[in-house]
């Protein structure tokens, strides 16, 4: 069973949640948010997401005390100071423990992810490129996202955001993977989370065009050379009207 969304002041829901095991056993696990920041009780964690029209700058991380910026070069624009964001955690855990005694939260279901996987640019063979796989509507915050190549684990080349807070409380997650192309290459992007009955796979592999048949090349040739023949046709009838035109145009002598 899940409680969640409950309409408190300050902007928290709260959440009850399965353990991720998939086990019988009830897990207690509490959310609250207010803006770019929450916490939850399951794994005692914590986020402050700094965010400009919509893509992130910076978090904090609450394990290692610091700031992460999502770019090392948006830091050579200024600073913050990741005790800022560790106090605002420190609230909601503190506000979200009160609401919890106090307050109860409305029956729902988690959400199912939604999973999407694209390219960063037109894919080629043998040329480098990023896939992105955007994971939407994730509630709670917990979650599973691993890259395949082929079935097999890729590990290298990866990265993420951390999670993104939308208008609705629910969050968005991105990860990256580079690569480079190729026709004998499959990737999935492997999802897990507690909306899911089982892991979610999503596919990509580089689309190539089909070569075309020797019938079909056959085909394109001979309308080629119609299209050809036709031009030079019209083309000598414009030109032998436009001489008779001009004979019969030109004033004639004395008789």
């Amino acid at each position: 069973m899940i409680l969640r969304r409950a309409l408190i002041p300050g902007v928290l829901f709260l959440a009850t949640i399965l353990s991720p095991c998939g086990s019988q056993d009830i897990k207690a696990d509490h959310v609250g948010v207010y803006g770019s920041v929450f916490y939850e009780s399951y794994g005692s964690s914590g986020q402050y997401t700094f965010e400009f029209d919509g893509d992130e700058e910076f978090y904090v991380d609450q394990d290692k005390k610091e700031t992460i910026w999502r770019k090392p070069e948006f830091s050579q624009f200024g600073g913050f100071d990741p005790q800022g964001g560790l106090a605002s955690i420190a609230t909601i855990k503190h506000n979200l423990n009160v609401m919890i005694k106090r307050l109860n939260g409305t029956t729902a279901t988690n959400d199912v992810p939604e999973v999407t996987v694209l390219p960063k640019s037109h894919a080629m063979p043998g040329e480098a490129n990023v896939l992105m796989c955007l994971v939407d509507n994730i509630f709670p915050p917990v979650i599973n996202i691993t890259w395949l190549r082929n079935g097999q684990s890729v590990k290298e080349g990866v990265s993420e955001t951390s999670f993104l807070n939308k208008d609705d409380h629910s969050f968005l997650k991105i990860s990256y993977l580079i690569l480079i192309p190729s026709e004998d290459d499959v990737y999935d992007c492997k999802v897990e989370h507690w909306g899911l009955d089982k892991p979610l796979l999503k596919h990509w592999e580089l689309e190539v065009p089909a070569p075309m048949s020797e019938v079909t090349e056959n085909v394109i040739c001979a309308l080629g050379l119609s299209v050809g023949l036709v031009g030079i046709m019209a083309g000598t009838i414009f030109i032998i009207r436009g001489r008779r035109s001009g004979s019969a145009s030109r004033p004639q002598g004395p008789l």
